[in-house]
């Protein structure tokens, strides 16, 4: 296949994604014009949230929905115009081994893309904890361009026979990556955080926005906010009402599990905090917090925290703040949408699948 007809092909899917996504508004009947296209994603839905407590229905959709909008084609080609000529005279396909994380719905997307716009083979090792979203998306592409059915495979195995690694996990996890694929080329990702900066003189839309980039995926994602930056004096109340828009959070057994143990264990070690009744802020600073805690830190100087966190590059995945002058930095509510050239850990993917 030549780049137009993969690039016409993902922006096949994310139309379909998004008919998808859309349809829930109106109650799911699992067929379209193309007939019962849906219903294998619509499977996928069901068996994920199953077999993952943490993946709600409505975070899979939100994911889901926020693939389909990168997918639109002004998008793609705007991610792959800088590498057009390496596109235009492809080498032998590669077959790209990927070792994906399972901490929110179908987060290895943006690695298969990448691997496919590039003209590779993609061979996943599924997370046991997401093992049916990507597959069923995959099936769904192929369903649009049956040639990508020889280029994409799946294991629960350990991952052999393949030309490049790209790996993604914990910092434990990470040891083994670098021990185990350090003779190949590769790409290997740890914990990363994502981190804000708040001035004091948000609006209510950008602390509403800010809200969500700490509760959606139940705080789990590598870009969800784990830690902030306040400034001395800092007014807590502000937070109250974006904070309660979240209060049915409280209903998911896992995540109020995770609160009444981390409030106990505050309380029996006189561990200063603040409750707002679904989310605990502790002053730390820790970058990674645990579920249902955020840490918060302090600041005189705007410009020391940009010292901070540049030294902390290596822990933290984006940075939320609404001041311009913080860069590179996200519009608060924009952390768990990134775009696609928005490569994690600040990698670029298609330079090295476009290098092999």
């Amino acid at each position: 296949m030549e780049i137009e007809e993969r690039i016409s092909a993902f922006d096949a899917l994310g139309k379909f994604l998004k008919e998808y996504t859309g349809s829930q508004n109106e109650g799911f009947t699992g067929q379209s014009n193309e007939g019962s296209i849906f219903s294998g994603i619509e499977d996928a839905v069901k068996q994920a949230q199953f077999e993952n407590p943490w993946f709600t229905r409505d975070n899979i959709l939100i994911a889901l929905k926020n693939i389909s909008s990168s997918l639109e084609r002004p998008k793609i080609e705007k991610f792959t115009q800088p590498y057009t000529n390496k596109l235009l005279n492809q080498k032998v396909p590669k077959t790209i081994g990927v070792v994906m994380a399972g901490n929110i719905p179908a987060v290895g997307f943006h690695d298969f893309l990448c691997i496919l716009l590039a003209g590779h083979r993609f061979h996943g090792k599924l997370s046991s904890e997401d093992i049916r979203l990507l597959p069923a998306i995959a099936d769904l592409l192929i369903r649009i361009r049956p040639e990508f059915g020889e280029l994409i495979s799946f294991t629960d195995k350990r991952l052999r026979d393949f030309n490049a690694v790209i790996a993604t996990g914990s910092n434990n996890s990470h040891r083994y990556f670098e021990y185990y694929f350090a003779k190949y080329p590769h790409i290997l990702r740890k914990n990363r955080n994502g981190a804000a900066i708040l001035t004091g003189r948000e609006t209510s839309e950008e602390l509403s926005g800010f809200a969500d980039d700490i509760f959606m995926f139940f705080g789990k994602g590598c870009r969800s906010i784990a830690k902030v930056y306040l400034p001395e004096g800092y007014d807590f109340q502000l937070l109250n009402e974006p904070f309660s828009r979240y209060n049915h959070i409280f209903n998911h057994h896992k995540y109020r599990n995770n609160y009444d143990y981390y409030k106990t264990i505050y309380i029996i070690d006189k561990i200063p905090f603040i409750d707002y009744g679904n989310l605990l802020l502790v002053e730390s600073m820790n970058m990674a917090s645990p579920v249902s805690v955020l840490n918060y830190e302090y600041y005189k100087d705007p410009a020391n925290v940009k010292n901070i966190l540049a030294g902390l590059k290596d822990q933290v995945q984006c940075i939320v703040c609404h001041d311009e002058t913080v860069s590179p930095s996200v519009k608060p509510g924009k952390a768990q949408s990134p775009e696609l050239w928005d490569y994690a850990d600040g990698v670029d993917t298609m330079e090295f699948l476009l290098n092999l």
